[in-house]
């Protein structure tokens, strides 16, 4: 009795269950999420933020996130990469725009689809305030930030988590906002950061010239008319708090650029001494002292011209720098941004040792 026709049969079948069986692996594998890394919420008091006339609570909300392997090796320690959120948002907020442990994760583990990183902390400060944001500045009506960020954070980060406690081991990046927070901070304090990337960074050049924003700004009188504005409206009186604080001027203790629609040659000439690309020439010898720096900005971002400014700024400067463009706008690829782009670079250019 020939029995051929039967073994065959069943030998497709076992194959085509064994290609099945792959397949259904493959894909389980695919949809399970990365193993990765843990965030921590904590609270660090800001001696440098106390008694700022905003009112503003010295007391932040930092989310600290913790690389794949930092539980299971006791001894080891790790480069922390400083991350700034944008205007108008909150560090929790920033955290799930950016999507910023999603993307450590697929960075770190290999996971994603760019170049695998290296493992980092990653720290993310809360710079939300009366205005809906604090311009990462000096100023009395604002707050230190400068020095919140750059001493007071650091030092709690570094005595709390196993850090590499050297500037070498220390990057600063943030987005909109947070990229001129990064490029000022960056500047004045290269003997706290080492390495730069900002994206997207505001506020290049500002001279504090008249506009709608400023008139309608100039027209309110109360604290209580100013929290009744929806964003991004209390920009103004997030830059004038930052930038041209006046103790002396109840009840924003802050001066305008513009006072009834005439210019303020004072107040704006604070504004420009505020702006990057006012300062470069101010602190070459600082940026030159850089391990690396690194900036870019979407084609169809309105931030493209000064980002480009300021590439034209640093080469004229003689300052080492990488500037790159990519199709987008100003939000619509950040995750992407830093999970390609950003953690790489770190991973590149921090100390490890």
């Amino acid at each position: 009795m020939n029995t051929t026709p039967t073994r065959v049969v069943r030998s497709v079948a076992v194959a085509i269950a064994l290609m099945l069986a792959v397949w259904i692996a493959a894909s389980v594998a695919a949809q399970a999420p990365v193993p990765g890394g843990a965030v921590e919420k904590i609270t660090v008091h800001g001696k440098s933020l106390e008694g700022n006339l905003n009112g503003d609570t010295p007391d932040r909300v930092v989310f600290v996130y913790l690389p794949p392997g930092y539980d299971a090796d006791a001894n080891r320690r790790y480069p922390v990469v400083y991350l700034l959120h944008g205007y108008g948002l909150r560090a929790e907020r920033w955290m799930t725009f950016a999507r910023i442990e999603a993307g450590a994760n697929q960075s770190m583990t290999g996971g994603g689809t760019g170049e695998r990183a290296r493992e980092m902390i990653l720290v993310n400060p809360d710079a939300f305030s009366l205005y809906d944001g604090s311009m990462y500045s000096s100023s009395v009506t604002a707050g230190d930030w400068e020095t919140f960020i750059a001493e007071d954070l650091v030092a709690y980060i570094d005595s709390h988590y196993r850090t590499i406690p050297n500037r070498t081991s220390r990057g600063l990046a943030g987005h909109s906002m947070g990229g001129y927070g990064t490029v000022r901070l960056g500047m004045k304090r290269p003997d706290v950061f080492s390495s730069l990337y900002p994206m997207s960074a505001c506020c290049m050049l500002e001279r504090g010239e008249p506009s709608e924003a400023l008139a309608a700004a100039g027209a309110l009188k109360t604290r209580e008319a100013v929290a009744e504005l929806r964003y991004p409206n209390k920009s103004p009186f997030a830059r004038a708090a930052a930038w041209s604080p006046n103790p002396n001027n109840p009840p924003f203790f802050f001066d305008l650029p513009v006072k009834d629609g005439v210019p303020q040659p004072a107040i704006q000439a604070k504004w420009l001494a505020n702006s990057p690309l006012a300062m470069i020439d101010q602190y070459t010898a600082s940026l030159k002292r850089l391990k690396a720096l690194q900036f870019d900005v979407g084609l169809e971002d309105g931030l493209l011209g000064v980002n480009q400014q300021l590439d034209a700024l640093l080469t004229q400067a003689g300052i080492a720098h990488t500037f790159e463009t990519y199709d987008g706008n100003h939000n619509n690829k950040v995750f992407e941004r830093i999970e390609t782009r950003v953690l790489p670079f770190f991973s590149s250019n921090l100390a490890f040792r």
